[in-house]
C-alpha cells in the first residue's frame, strides 16, 4: 500500500491500526485532506479517496480495517460538508452493510459513522431513509448493549431529520411498517411504536390516510406479555382515537372491518380496545356504517356475554347505540343484519340471544315488510330460542313471534312451525318441559281463542294421531288450569247458551276428539253433560284402550281440583243435574279398581242417597246403569212438593235441551268422536303389528307432557 497516490503512507498505515486512536488520527487527516479538495474543486480526488477507503477498508477481511474505514468514510462526509450530496450515494452503502457485520465493534462504528453522515447531510440523507430504517429494525434487537445504544442514538437523530423534512414517502413506507409490525421481538416492537408515535405527532405528516394498513399490527401489540409496551401501544392508539373524533374525513368501513375482527381477539385487553372504538365510531358516524352494521354485530352481540364484566359493559353500552337506527336507515340493510342476528339467536350465551332478539323487534318496527321477507331464516332461529336454557330467552322470544304474528299469512306459519317443534323426541321433551309457558305466553300475546283455534284447526288435519292426541291434552290441561285460557273457559261455559260459545265449542270439539280425556273435560266446561253421557256409554262398542283409560284416569285426577269446584257442588243436586251423576258412574264402570277409580267412588259416596232416590223423571238414565230405584215414602205434602219440584226441574232441562240443539248439533259431534276414536284404534293395531316394542318417535313423553 505504500505506493498508493490517494492517500499518504501514513494515512493508510493509521486506517488499518489496532489502535483506536491511531484509527482516529488517520480518520482527521481523511477529514482535513478531502475539505481542501472539496475547496479546491478536485472531486475527482475526492471520489478516488472513497473509492479506496470502500475497496480497501470498508470490505476487508481484517476487523480493524474495516473499523477504520468507517471512521474515514464518515471523515469524508464531514470533509465535504454541505457538498457531500454528489457522494453520499458511494458513502452510505458500505456503512449500512456494516450494520450486518459479525464483529459487534464493526456495527457499534458502523453507527457511528452514520451518525455523523446524517449529521451533516440532514435533508440530503432522506434518500436513504428506507435503508437506514430497515437497518435500524434489525440493529435495535442487537445482541450488544452497546450497539443497541449507539443505534438509539441513531434512530433518535434520523427521527429529528424525518420530523423536520418534507421528503418521506408514505407511500412506500407504510408498506414496509405493516410487514414489520407482525415481529414478536420486544425490542423490535417498541422501535416501530416509536416511530409510529413519532410520525403520527407531526402535523404534516397525515398518518390517519395510511391507518387502515398498519391498525391490525399495532393492535396485536396490546396483547404483549411486556408491560411497557402495552402501555405504548395503548398510548399511541388512543392518540389515533382522538384524531378521528377531531377529523371530518375518515374512511370508517375498513377500520371497522379490523376492529371486528380484533374484538374476537382472545386477549381481553385488544377485545376491550377494539370495543372502545367500534362504540366511538358508532356514537360518531352512525349513518357512514350502516353498510357494516352486520359485521359490527357479528362482534358486539357475542362480547354482550362475555366472562369479564367491563367487556360486556362496552358492549352492551355498543349496542344500544346500533339499536338506535339512524334516520337514514334503509330497509335494505336488514337482510344481512337478520342473517347476523339470526346466527346469534342460537347462542348458547343468555344475554347475546336476548340482544339479538331486540334486534329482530328494533326491525320488525322500521321495516316490517321486509323482515317479513326472510322468514324462513328468521322463525327457525326464533323457534330455537324456545330450547334455551334461559325463560327470559323464552319470553322474549315468545313475544318476538307474537309480534310476527299479529297479521295473517305469518300467524299461520308462526302456529304451523310451533306444533312442528313439539314433533318427535326432542319436540316431546320441550312441550313436557316448556310447553305450558309457550302456550299461555302466546295465548296472552295474541289472545286465547285465537291461538286454541288456530292449534286445534292444525290438529285436526294431523295425520299423526298419536302425536295429534298428545299435543290435545296438552292443550286441554292448559284450557283446564291456565289464568291465561281464563275467558275461554267462561265462553264455553255457555255453549249452550250463546252462539259464540256454541262456535268455540264446536272449533276445539273435533281435534279434541283426539282424546277422551279431553273431549269430556270440554263437555263439562260447557255444562254439555247429557253428551258426555253420550260419549262414555260409546265405549260399549269402541274399543278401550290403555292410552284411554289412561286419559280418563287424569280426568278424574282433574275433577279433584278447583277448576270443577262447581261440578262438585252441581253433584249435590242430582234432581237438576241426572245426567253428570250419570256421567259420574259411567266413568266409575270405565275405570278399573285403581287409584281413581277408588277417589271417584268416593267422591260420589257425598252425593245425598235420598235425593238420588226420590228421582222420578231421572230414573230412566239410572236405571240405565243398573240402579233400581226403591219404594219412596208414602206421599206427603212435602212428597208431592218434591216431585212438583222434579217436573219442573225437568221441565226446564228440556227447554234447555231443545235450546242446545239449535246451537251444538251433539249428534253430528258424537259422530266425529266415534270416527276419531276407531281411527286412532286402528293405528294402534297398525303400529303393534309392525313393530315388537312400542314407540321410539316420542310419543311417550308428549302423552305425558304437563
Amino acid at each position: 500500500m505504500g505506493g498508493d497516490t490517494e492517500l499518504p503512507n501514513s494515512v493508510v498505515r493509521g486506517i488499518g491500526d489496532k489502535l483506536y486512536e491511531k484509527r482516529k488520527c488517520a480518520a482527521l487527516e481523511v477529514e482535513q485532506l478531502v475539505k481542501s479538495l472539496a475547496a479546491s474543486g478536485n472531486t475527482k480526488r475526492v471520489g478516488q479517496i472513497i473509492d479506496k477507503l470502500i475497496a480497501d477498508f470498508a470490505f476487508s477481511p481484517q476487523a480493524n480495517y474495516r473499523k477504520g474505514g468507517l471512521l474515514c468514510l464518515a471523515a469524508t462526509a464531514v470533509g465535504l460538508a454541505n457538498n457531500n450530496q454528489e457522494f453520499l450515494q458511494k458513502i452510505v452503502p458500505p456503512v449500512l452493510n456494516s450494520f450486518t457485520d459479525q464483529d459487534s465493534r464493526v456495527r457499534y462504528y458502523a453507527c457511528e459513522a452514520l451518525y455523523n453522515i446524517a449529521k451533516v447531510a440532514r435533508e440530503g440523507f432522506m434518500v436513504f431513509f428506507h435503508d437506514v430504517f430497515d437497518a435500524l429494525f434489525r440493529l435495535c434487537a442487537d445482541s450488544e448493549a452497546n450497539v443497541q445504544n449507539a443505534a438509539q442514538f441513531l434512530d433518535n437523530l434520523v427521527k429529528d431529520i424525518v420530523t423536520s423534512s418534507y421528503a418521506l414517502d408514505l407511500d412506500e413506507f407504510i408498506p414496509r411498517l405493516r410487514e414489520y409490525l407482525t415481529v414478536v421481538n420486544p425490542y423490535k416492537r417498541q422501535f416501530l411504536i416509536s416511530w409510529i408515535s413519532v410520525l403520527s405527532s407531526v402535523p404534516d405528516i397525515d398518518m390517519l390516510q395510511y391507518l387502515p394498513e398498519f391498525l391490525e399490527g399495532l393492535m396485536g401489540m396490546l396483547s404483549d406479555t411486556n408491560r411497557e409496551i402495552r402501555q405504548a401501544t395503548g398510548k399511541a392508539l388512543q392518540e389515533f382515537l382522538l384524531e378521528i373524533q377531531a377529523s371530518a374525513n375518515v374512511e370508517y368501513g375498513e377500520l371497522a372491518d379490523i376492529l371486528v375482527r380484533q374484538a374476537q381477539s382472545a386477549d381481553e385487553v385488544t377485545r376491550m380496545t377494539a370495543l372502545r372504538w367500534l362504540r366511538a365510531f358508532v356514537s360518531q358516524a352512525k349513518d357512514q356504517l350502516m353498510p357494516y352494521y352486520a359485521h359490527i354485530l357479528a362482534a358486539v352481540l357475542p362480547n354482550v356475554s362475555h366472562n369479564n364484566q367491563d367487556i360486556c359493559q362496552v358492549a352492551l353500552q355498543t349496542n344500544t347505540e346500533l339499536l338506535q337506527l339512524p334516520d337514514k336507515y334503509e330497509a335494505s340493510d336488514s337482510a344481512a343484519i337478520l342473517a347476523q342476528v339470526s346466527a346469534d339467536l342460537i347462542s348458547p350465551a343468555e344475554s347475546t340471544r336476548l340482544q339479538a332478539l331486540h334486534w329482530v323487534r328494533a326491525l320488525l318496527g322500521r321495516s316490517r315488510q321486509q323482515v317479513l321477507g326472510h322468514l324462513e331464516v328468521l322463525l327457525p332461529a326464533l323457534f330455537d330460542a324456545l330450547s334455551a336454557p334461559s325463560d327470559r330467552v323464552v319470553l322474549e322470544a315468545l313475544s318476538v313471534q307474537a309480534t310476527i304474528a299479529d297479521q295473517q299469512p305469518q300467524f299461520g306459519q308462526v302456529m304451523q312451525q310451533l306444533l312442528e317443534r313439539f314433533r318427535g323426541p326432542l319436540g316431546g321433551r320441550l312441550l313436557q318441559r316448556r310447553g305450558s309457558l309457550i302456550l299461555r305466553k302466546l295465548s296472552l300475546l295474541l289472545g286465547p281463542r285465537k291461538v286454541f283455534c288456530a292449534l286445534a284447526d292444525i290438529l285436526n288435519e294431523e295425520p299423526d294421531l298419536r302425536f295429534a292426541s298428545a299435543m290435545v291434552q296438552a292443550l286441554n290441561v292448559i284450557l283446564l288450569t291456565a289464568p291465561e285460557a281464563k275467558a275461554l273457559r267462561s265462553l264455553l261455559g255457555q255453549a249452550t247458551e250463546a252462539e259464540a260459545g256454541a262456535d268455540l265449542f264446536h272449533c276445539l270439539y273435533s281435534s279434541w276428539s283426539h282424546s277422551a280425556g279431553a273431549v269430556l273435560s270440554l263437555c263439562f266446561l260447557a255444562g254439555a253433560y247429557s253428551h258426555a253421557c253420550d260419549v262414555i256409554t260409546a265405549y260399549a262398542d269402541l274399543p278401550m284402550g290403555v292410552e284411554v283409560l289412561v286419559q280418563i284416569d287424569r280426568l278424574v285426577q282433574l275433577l279433584e281440583t278447583p277448576i270443577f269446584t262447581y261440578l262438585r257442588l252441581q253433584l249435590l243436586q242430582p234432581a237438576r243435574y241426572p245426567d253428570l251423576i250419570r256421567c259420574m258412574y259411567g266413568l266409575l264402570m270405565l275405570l278399573p279398581q285403581s287409584d281413581a277409580f277408588k277417589t271417584l267412588h268416593a267422591r260420589l259416596h257425598s252425593v245425598p242417597t235420598m235425593a238420588l232416590l226420590k228421582l222420578e223423571g231421572s230414573l230412566g238414565p239410572l236405571q240405565d246403569l243398573g240402579f233400581s230405584p226403591q219404594p219412596s215414602p208414602s206421599p206427603g205434602k212435602h212428597g208431592r212438593a218434591s216431585r212438583q219440584q222434579s217436573r219442573l226441574s225437568d221441565s226446564a232441562s228440556k227447554d234447555a235441551l231443545r235450546s242446545h240443539a239449535q246451537l251444538v248439533d251433539f249428534e253430528q259431534l258424537l259422530d266425529k268422536f266415534k270416527n276419531r276414536q276407531e281411527a286412532h284404534s286402528a293405528e294402534e293395531e297398525r303400529r303393534q303389528a309392525t313393530a315388537n316394542i312400542p314407540g321410539g318417535d316420542g310419543a311417550e313423553l308428549l302423552s305425558t307432557a304437563l
